[in-house]
């Protein structure tokens, strides 16, 4: 990852894969399996990945005050960069709105939404635990896996020595673990090329694509162009004054994660190359990576709660439904709320936006229209996703440099 061989490498196969997807359309489905091979590899280190990073990560930040000093600052920077993401949704949508200009049609709710049609806030706090962690490993239920073990590593510390054993066995896996992601970075620029030659395949190729885009192409500039002002004025700015960082060099340090999230769409998958880049490249202390890192890959989710906030007042628009200020701001905190607790359902995006639509009384069909180009809007807000848990894993790391100096628990 020292060498930006492999980086030139990702991005020519990032390139490559939309050229050919683009122009080939579905020849390119032959390649999916490769794709599907990278991110399932990706996959399998996610679980033990999670278990080990949270344990060593909450044991290496020592007294449980400081747990909880640390965890207070990472969840108001979760809370109020997914609150300003929403507050930009908003202002976006309402400037240009995007659904006057189109005719709605009914579409059939797809079958992962229309059984999510009862999902309220009591869902996802019951998705913070698990009766069966087996299951939820299996299922890729992070947000339990998460609960269990920062209460595991905590109590390991109270344990003394014999603690101290367990987690250093936590702390070998992890280590271990990411030797496991240099190794599978030299497959990368095969993986996502193949990722996204199957995926822009799959649509129909660049022609079809543009079809799918003319009918609604206004809402997806109004969503790229609001993720693009998050993401290059706000996230930057928050890690420039806060940590006095240059955004442009940690940005650039921060590509092969980036260009992985954009590929695979997935921030769980992306998480150990999230890692490798904050603590190898960017020199964030490995406690902070370790614990924010892994909680924001589950609970920060600047990208779709934006997204979500969008495309419902973009349903509204699209059916003549007069939004006020009342009901724009039951959206704002819906859709916060719906983003940070969205790993904790499967297919987190669209099924999510059905707890936001039904907080304003719109109508679920209205999802069905997002649908042909959601698979790229999904790369999007995944790749800013991912920047958002990586400036905040800079933010805490400084805050608490900064709170330790002036003399606050060590």
């Amino acid at each position: 990852m020292k060498s930006n061989g492999l980086l030139y490498l990702m991005i020519t196969g990032i390139l490559l894969g939309i050229f050919c997807g683009w122009f080939f359309g579905e020849t390119m489905l032959a390649v999916g399996w490769l794709g599907d091979m990278f991110l399932d590899s990706l996959k399998m280190l996610v679980v033990p990945l999670i278990i080990s990073s949270m344990i060593v990560g909450i044991s290496g930040l020592g007294d449980i005050r400081k747990v909880g000093k640390t965890g207070f600052i990472t969840l108001i920077y979760f809370m109020s960069t997914t609150g300003i993401a929403v507050g930009i949704g908003l202002v976006m949508v309402n400037i240009l709105k995007p659904g006057m200009s189109v005719e709605m049609i009914a579409e059939k709710i797809p079958k992962n939404v229309s059984e999510k049609e009862a999902i309220g806030i009591t869902d996802i706090l019951q998705s913070f635990v698990s009766p069966n962690l087996i299951h939820s490993m299996a299922h890729m239920e992070i947000l339990p896996l998460i609960v269990f073990s920062l209460v595991f590593g905590a109590v390991l510390t109270t344990l003394g020595e014999p603690g101290k054993q367990a987690i250093g066995f936590f702390d070998t896996v992890n280590t271990a673990i990411m030797k496991i992601v240099h190794l599978l970075m030299y497959f990368a620029p095969i993986g996502v090329f193949a990722l996204i030659a199957s995926k822009l395949g799959a649509a129909g190729g660049g022609d079809l694509f543009l079809v799918e885009l003319a009918k609604i192409g206004k809402y997806a500039w109004t969503v790229i162009l609001a993720l693009l002002l998050h993401g290059i004025l706000v996230l930057p700015a928050i890690l420039y004054f806060v940590t006095r960082r240059n955004p442009l060099i940690y940005l650039k340090n921060l590509t092969a994660a980036l260009t992985t999230a954009f590929s695979t769409a997935s921030s769980s998958a992306t998480l150990p190359i999230t890692i490798e880049c904050a603590e190898e490249n960017n020199q964030v202390s490995r406690k902070a990576s370790l614990f924010v890192l892994p909680l924001g890959a589950t609970v920060n989710m600047n990208g779709t709660a934006l997204y979500e906030a969008v495309a419902v007042m973009f349903i509204a628009q699209m059916m003549g439904i007069e939004m006020g200020f009342a009901e724009q701001m039951i959206v704002l905190i819906t859709a916060t709320l719906a983003g940070i607790g969205a790993a904790g359902i499967p297919e987190a995006g669209l099924v999510t936006m059905v707890m936001v639509l039904q907080a304003v009384g719109l109508p679920l069909e209205g999802i069905g229209m997002l649908l042909s180009i959601d698979w790229f809007l999904d790369r999007c807000r995944t790749t800013l996703n991912v920047w958002g848990d990586s400036v905040g894993a800079a933010v805490v790391d400084t805050l608490e440099e900064k709170w330790v100096e002036k003399g606050g628990d060590a």
